[in-house]
């Protein structure tokens, strides 16, 4: 019996033990290497390349199915390419392509592939393996580097019409910053290009700058073999066609040179001392800027003759109809009838300009085109400028507020980058700091994206930054930093007490609440001329109040000249002026004063005379003229408050 009950016990025993869990083994974590990997590449980045090739190495013998694998290999190519070992670089680069074809840094490995083959001096390799690249995989930076690869190889085998090619399609891809040295790579290639292939060239290439840069090299080409009528002529063509290019400036001034050199000498007409040319486009696409310049003109016009101790002046009037040819004839039809000088145009400002430089004519152009002044000493420009307009609005807005850290938000369009380059420029410097700059497609009606970009909320939190959840050893629950049942959305990073944004006031109206939206609070709306609209304050509202704008013209002045001016203007035509009826007007009337000056007995006395014009009281601002004929002008800072604009007090 007591036998019997041992064994029972027994049985019992290894029945529990046999239900009985068995011990958890915790999983052993896999080796992959990262922590070698990541020492590599802190050697690598302090530049301790032999130490840093030798622990890649070491990981790619050690872990060369893991992750990391395609990336070490790529940095050895990259320190053997960096230390001049170029065999060693392009070994690498091939392993990469040939053991990892879908690693995502194949396309990278082709491209540094490419790079030791044209450093070794192995250019028509360099461009046979460039054909078999796909280049849709490339980023960006990469297209560049692309280009200017296969741009500088072709230029090493003196096949320079391609080396212009590719140096134009990476001068479109290239940074502010590096398109000074893809021009002087593409200036050079053109200079030694065949003279006869230039027109052809010319005809076929879609680049406008590259266009340029060929017309212009065809127009020194001419001048070697002293072809100086067909020279002054491409020089017209490109001074009217490229205002914007770089090799603009140099146009004008060797157009003028020319001119004087080796035109005949044009005999002046007699000067009809009280008669004054007026071209304007009265028909055509920009009749309506036409008809109201005319009417400042006319306000002037009576109101000079009104006072019984001027001279009766005449103004003879011509439509241009916004026409280069009409405007040519109207300079010569008003050369012809003696008139002192001439106001306007303006549209194709620039043929008018050298028709009157050619015949010594005054002229008070009303354009904003750069460099029109530099046509020749007869030249003169009294008009608003977006240069003017970002001078005025950083100067306040550093000197009398205080501001030093802004923002712009462009649009991507001439428009918007001529005055985004112009307010960046000028923010500098006054020793202020451009903090943020985006743009955004000038055709789009939602701005959410570049906002963002601008403060920082674009881009989402890499996650190894983001914080990392606490679990209980079973998992059963896990519990976030602090208790927050939710994570913390992240804040904007506003760093600027003031944002520019050249743009129209209905797109300005829809981009400032997009700004609240995005907690982009107190700070100061920067915009242009174009803002000086009820629609701004109609679309944007509460939201636009304290906006500030530069202007060349406030109707509500408290000026007596602009309120003279404003009541003589309502009481003709029943509207209240505006800018272009207000500069014409101020044109004139500086144009009518020097006119009756009794020493005044030419044009060139004129001219002269014009030139002396030193803070002339105008309606558009104190004036005056620089030496080279363009206006200086003290603007109108205007600001929103309660719903209108009103004119802001700079005091000192």
């Amino acid at each position: 019996m007591r036998f019997r009950n041992q064994i029972i016990i027994l049985i019992l025993a290894a029945t529990v033990f046999a239900c009985a869990k068995p011990p958890v083994t915790p999983p052993v974590p896999v080796d992959r290497g990262d922590k070698l990997f990541e020492r590599a590449e802190e050697l690598y980045q302090s530049g301790a390349y032999e130490a840093a090739l030798k622990a890649y190495q070491t990981y790619l013998f050690n872990y060369p199915q893991q992750l990391y694998a395609p990336a070490a290999i790529d940095r050895q190519g990259e320190i053997y390419f960096a230390t001049g070992k170029i065999n060693k670089a392009k070994e690498a680069y091939q392993r990469l392509i040939k053991e990892y074809p879908n690693s995502s840094l194949t396309v990278k490995a082709r491209l540094g592939l490419i790079r030791s083959l044209f450093r070794e001096g192995s250019y028509q390799q360099a461009i046979t393996l460039a054909s078999e690249v796909d280049i849709s995989r490339l980023s960006m930076l990469q297209t560049y580097e692309y280009f200017i690869l296969l741009g500088d190889s072709h230029e090493r085998l003196k096949d320079l019409k391609k080396a212009v090619y590719y140096y134009s399609l990476s001068l479109e891809l290239a940074s502010d910053g590096e398109k000074e040295e893809i021009r002087k790579k593409l200036k050079a290639a053109i200079e030694l290009l065949n003279p006869e292939t230039i027109p052809a060239l010319i005809d076929h290439t879609d680049y406008k700058e590259t266009k340029g840069y060929l017309s212009f090299q065809l127009i020194q080409n001419m001048m070697r073999m002293e072809k100086n009528e067909e020279a002054v002529a491409l020089l017209s063509d490109f001074v009217e066609k490229y205002p914007g290019h770089p090799e603009a400036s140099r146009a004008l001034e060797l157009k003028v040179e020319l001119e004087k050199k080796f035109k005949p000498t044009v005999k002046m007409p007699k000067f009809r001392r009280y008669t004054v040319g007026c071209m304007l486009p009265l028909s055509g696409p920009y009749e309506i800027y036409g008809q109201r310049a005319l009417r400042g003109i006319e306000i002037a016009m009576n109101q000079f003759n009104s006072d019984e101790m001027n001279p009766s002046i005449t103004v003879l009037v011509k439509d241009t109809g916004s026409d280069p040819d009409r405007t040519l004839k109207a300079v010569e039809e008003l050369n012809n009838a003696e008139v002192a000088a001439i106001i306007g145009p303006i549209t194709a400002a620039v043929p008018a300009a050298f028709a009157a430089q050619d015949r010594g004519l005054p002229i008070l152009t009303l354009t904003q085109k750069d460099d029109i002044t530099v046509i020749g000493d007869y030249v003169f420009r009294n008009f608003i400028t977006p240069r003017m307009q970002v001078a005025t609005l950083v100067k306040y807005i550093t000197n009398n507020l205080g501001l030093e850290r802004v923002a712009i938000l462009y649009p991507d369009e001439h428009y918007g980058n001529t005055h985004m380059n112009l307010f960046w420029d000028e923010i500098i410097a006054h020793g202020a700091k451009v903090v943020g700059v985006e743009s955004y497609d000038p055709s789009s009606m939602d701005f959410a994206d570049p906002i963002k970009k601008l403060v920082g909320l674009f881009y989402e939190i890499p996650e190894d930054l983001k914080p990392v959840p606490l679990s209980t050893p079973d998992g059963d629950f896990e519990l976030k930093p602090d208790d927050d049942p939710e994570a913390e959305k992240p804040k904007p990073v506003v760093d600027f007490d003031a944002i520019f944004i050249p743009d129209a006031p209905k797109k300005a109206g829809l981009i400032i609440p997009q700004l609240v939206y995005y907690d982009i609070e107190d700070v100061y709306l920067l915009g242009t001329n174009l803002w000086h609209s009820e629609k701004l304050i109609e679309m944007a509202g509460q939201y636009a109040q304290g906006a500030i704008i530069a202007d060349g013209f406030f109707a509500a002045s408290e000026s007596d000249r602009v309120k003279e001016f404003t009541v003589r203007f309502q009481n003709a035509y029943g509207k209240q002026p505006e800018f272009i009826e207000a500069i014409a007007y101020d044109n004139a009337m500086m144009l009518f004063q020097s006119m009756k000056k009794p020493e005044i007995g030419s044009r060139e006395m004129l001219r002269d005379e014009l030139l002396k014009i030193a803070g002339y009281p105008g309606i558009t601002g104190l004036t005056s003229f620089d030496e080279n004929g363009d206006a200086i002008k003290q603007l109108y800072l205007l600001q929103v408050r309660k719903d209108r604009f009103i004119e802001i007090n700079r005091g000192k």
